[in-house]
Order: structure tokens, then sequence, then C-alpha cells
């Protein structure tokens, strides 16, 4: 029998199928091959049609179960992973109004701005432990106030994942944790933030029913089941946004631990069961997965870092290169510190961890006579890295005590420059995994029954490698303290 799990992001739908009794990944389809489309009628926009997110759910788990030949019948139970702070809205009759205004639409920002200021930074920081920000709640504050008609329309508002568990199901619900994605739940009194509604001026009849994280949510109805190729009755058992659910992948799930992406864009994710935050304008916190459980209150703290291996993609695309893997042999050939060489990472936008400060991608210190190729390499893997380090130690101000980092053995932690350098500097093993989203989504429907071991037995397979710190942590040093200098004279500007 089989587990299957959905990771919905902006780019694509991933489709993983795992053995129930192993945890075995039998592989992962995408949908589409290529980037789904997005609409940017704004600068500043990004929008998607939530009917394309489930057209691709539908279409993967047919091409997976056809690929691997498996009866919807040996299917017993879906996960969901989905792009986090989505805004998607629907009638009465579950169609959506308009299309979802996505995690990286920056339209609503002055809005959450006003209202960090109107709510009260005591309230924000003790209770959300967030400012309201760009959150889901700020988006649909948008909708009312720019599209008035269609928020009269409004029969309930979702998260991404929320939408898809109502296409299998038609039953629309959502969780503790997307409720605080949205910026709607009060850790301190441990209830809907009311407060935040009020400000808003939003009905909370318009919020789905609450359930478990891990729980059958609801299970496929007839409808979904002629649209996806499951078994009428096949149980939704777990759901979370993208972030906390890549540490659920990576057994990430108590005070200590963290979990490390480092895609296009890169996140530190660290679980603690502290209350306290003082970095809240440059660090998220959402409940995590096990939020609630057996009465714990564990935290996701989400550092994003946006200047990560984008900035690689791009050396990769303009430098006389093939691959990836010929960067980093020529970056091996240069000495730590890159001989002065400085490349500041963040190119990507704004960065949160340095207060919304835009300060682009600045390569700095560079000799026409002395310096290669090479060397822009070794001090692109290693301001990457650096970066990482300075957003770790913003979480460590936070009150984070870093037990484990654990990393998803793809993108920047392939490279032994990259993860060596975090790790000698943080002075913390790194553990390499073989999983992905989609995988864990897939192997959390064992956790419906709060049986941990089981989960933690099928992470023992997937252990690639451990990057240890080295002894002599001098040279790295140098070199990051260097690169920080540099980034506090932009910053200063």
């Amino acid at each position: 029998m089989y587990f299957i799990g959905l990771d919905i992001g902006s780019s694509s739908v991933k489709i993983a199928l795992v053995e129930q009794d192993t945890g075995k990944s039998l592989g992962v389809v995408h949908e589409p091959e290529e980037e789904m489309s997005m609409y940017a009628p704004q600068k500043g926009w990004a929008e998607q049609k939530p009917q394309d997110w489930w057209t691709c759910v539908c279409k993967g788990i047919k091409k997976i179960k056809k690929r691997h030949d498996i009866s919807k019948n040996d299917i017993i139970g879906i996960g969901i992973s989905y792009q986090m702070h989505g805004l998607v809205i629907v009638d009465t009759q579950g169609e959506p109004l308009r299309k979802s205004i996505i995690w990286c639409d920056s339209r609503a920002v002055e809005i959450g701005n006003k209202a960090f200021q109107q709510i009260g930074e005591d309230y924000c920081r003790n209770h959300l432990l967030n400012a309201p920000g760009n959150f889901t709640l700020s988006k649909l504050k948008w909708v009312q106030e720019n599209e008035p008609e269609t928020f009269a329309k409004i029969h309930k508002f979702m998260l991404p994942g929320d939408y898809i568990a109502f296409c299998f199901s038609g039953v629309i619900n959502t969780t503790i944790s997307g409720l605080s994605e949205g910026i709607l739940w009060d850790f301190k009194d441990k209830k809907m933030a009311s407060p935040v509604l009020d400000y808003f001026q939003i009905d909370s009849a318009l919020i789905p029913e609450i359930v478990e994280t891990f729980s059958q949510q609801s299970t496929v109805s007839k409808k979904g089941a002629m649209e996806s190729g499951l078994l009428e009755g096949t149980p939704i058992l777990y759901r979370a946004g993208d972030q906390p659910n890549n540490a659920l992948s990576l057994n990430v799930l108590n005070p200590g631990e963290v979990a490390a992406t480092g895609g296009t864009s890169g996140v530190v994710y660290a679980v603690t069961d502290s209350l306290l935050v003082k970095e809240y304008q440059r660090v998220n916190n959402f409940a995590h997965v096990n939020y609630g459980n057996n009465g714990t209150q564990n935290i996701g703290k989400l550092l994003c870092i946006n200047g990560a291996g984008i900035q690689y993609r791009w050396l990769m695309n303009n430098l006389s290169v093939a691959s990836y893997e010929e960067m980093n042999q020529l970056a091996a050939n240069v000495e730590v510190g890159s001989d002065g060489v400085c490349l500041i990472p963040f190119g990507n936008g704004a960065e949160r961890m340095l207060l919304n400060h835009d300060v682009g991608t600045r390569l700095v210190n560079l000799n026409l006579n002395r310096h290669s190729k090479a060397h822009v390499c070794r001090a692109a893997l290693e301001g990457i890295a650096f970066s990482f380090v300075f957003g770790i130690e913003i979480m460590k101000r936070d009150g984070i005590q870093t037990k484990c980092i654990r990393a998803g053995n793809d993108n920047l932690f392939r490279s032994e420059i990259f993860a060596n350098t975090i790790a000698t500097l943080i002075g913390k093993e790194i553990e390499i995994y073989n999983t992905t989203g989609a995988v864990g989504a897939a192997r959390a429907c064992v956790l419906e029954d709060g049986d941990h071991s089981i989960f933690e037995s099928y992470m023992k397979n997937d252990h690639v490698m451990t990057f240890m710190p080295f002894k002599d942590k001098v040279p790295y040093e140098k070199a990051y303290q260097n690169w920080k200098k540099e980034l506090e004279l932009i910053i200063d500007k």
C-alpha cells in the first residue's frame, strides 16, 4: 500500500509516491514539466490560477500511477504541502472569484505596515510573533479595498493547500499552522487573533473550519475521485506550508533542530518552544507542524535569503562554464577567502533579514591582473554561505540554540565549499539527506496515529553524508569578517 504526497509550488506541482511500510520513495513527477504560468499585471504583483494547480495535481497523479503501475485502490492516504501565504477566495459554490495572490506578490506590504502601526508593536510581538507584513490577511484586505464587488461575494478564503484539499473533498478547512501564515493566530492566548480581524474588518465567518495538521481532515469525494483518479473515500491525512513541511521532511521537529534549504532562495528554519521574540521584523514565526501535539508550543522560525541559488545560477548563465560542477571545480582551486574578492549576493530584491534593504549584488576587491572566474566562483559560494551564517547569527539573537542542521541533497548543499564554510563558521555538523517536500508530505501520512518512531525510521536510508566543521576556523572567520565589513559599508550608505 502507498501514500501520495503533493508539493504545490509556484513553478510546478510535485507528486511523490511512497511505500506505507518502509517510507521508500518510488519516484517523484513534476507537472508541468516546464514552469507553471504566472501573471504579473503590475510591477510587484504575482498571481496564479488556482484551477491550474488542481489540473496539474490530477495530471501528475495519473502520470505517477501509470509510471509505477499502481491502482487507485493501493493509495491509502494523501499528504499536501503548498506555497505559503497565498490567497484563494471562493464563492458559495467553491469557485475561485479571482486569481490567487501568491507568496511573492508585494502589493499588500503597505497595508501590513500600516496594520503594524495601528495594532501596535506590543501585540504583534507578544501575541502574533510577527509584524503583519505581506501575509495572507493583508492580501485579503487589499481585495476588500480595491475589489469591493469581488470581496462581497466571498464565501471563504483559503491558502493554496486548503484549496487543493477542497478540490479533492468538497470540504473547506484549514490548520492552526495555516492560520499563523495569515497572521491570524494568537500564540500567547492560543486562539484566533480577534484584534487582527477587528482591525482589518474581516468577518470570522470567512475563515475555514480548523482541523489538526495530522488527522483525517477530509476524504476524496465522488467528484474529486473522478477528476484526480484516486479512490472515493481516500483520506487527506496531512497538510502544511512548504517550509514547515521541508523541515518535517528532514525530521526537524524538536527545539534546537534546524532545516536549511539552498535553492533559488535560501531558507533557515529553526524550531523553538519559546514565545520570546526580538527579531520579528527580520524573522517570521509560524506554528510548526507539531504545534499543539501533546501540549507542545513548537514554533518554526523562518529566515529567508532571497539572494541565494539565483546568484549562482546567474553566474553559470553568464560565465563561460558548462555546469555547476565545473564552477565548483574552479572554485576548489582557490584558497579560502578568494584572495580578498567578496561577493554580496543580495540581487533578488529587498532582503527581510536586512530590514528590507535592497542592496543588490556587489562584487568587490576584484583585481583584473590577479583574479579569474575561479575567484568569482569561490567568492559567490562563500558569499552565499556567509549570508546563511549571518542569518543564523540573527536567529541566535532571537534565542535559537542550534543543536543540529539538516539539509536536502540538492542545489547549493551539493557544493563542499558552500556546506563546509557554513559548518565551520557555526561549529555544527550539517547532515545531508536524500528527500524532498513531496516525499515528506507523503510520509507524514503515517503521523496521523502519532507514531513518530515509524516516521524516524523512514529517514535512516536517506542519509547521504555529514559535513564536519574544520578544526582550523581562522581563515574562514577572517574571510567572513571581511565580507561583513563590505556588507556594512553598503547598508550604511
